[in-house]
């Protein structure tokens, strides 16, 4: 067995973009927050609206992942807003990938018989 426990997953932007009806609330095009591994950072003095992340968190995992050229989370790139009267957008860009080791990320050992 390799003693090799890292895996890959790719950094993502999430932004705000407009879409084709007017954005409700604080909305602002262009904010955004980065996704690195677990982490979440926004820049200074910015926010990110808590039902948009709330529909958002369920797919980020999977897009941080290797995913096949036509499968759908690797071409779909916008979310419309979880507010049906909303025209506010979610833009998730892959950025590079980042290597994590398993043995960093859990306490979990791997098998030794996988």
């Amino acid at each position: 067995m390799s003693t090799d426990d890292s895996f890959e997953l790719y950094d993502l932007k999430v932004e705000i973009v407009a879409g084709d009806r007017p954005m409700m609330g604080e909305y602002k095009a262009g904010d955004h927050f980065i996704l690195s591994g677990e982490m979440m950072t926004l820049p200074p003095g910015q926010g990110f609206p808590i039902y948009a992340l709330a529909a958002l968190l369920p797919l980020l995992p999977a897009k941080q992942r290797e995913t096949h050229p036509h499968d759908w989370m690797t071409t779909d790139t916008e979310i419309a807003s979880p507010d049906p009267n909303c025209g506010a957008r979610f833009r998730i860009t892959r950025l590079g990938k980042r290597r994590f080791r398993h043995s960093e990320t859990t306490a979990v050992p791997l098998e030794k018989n996988r």
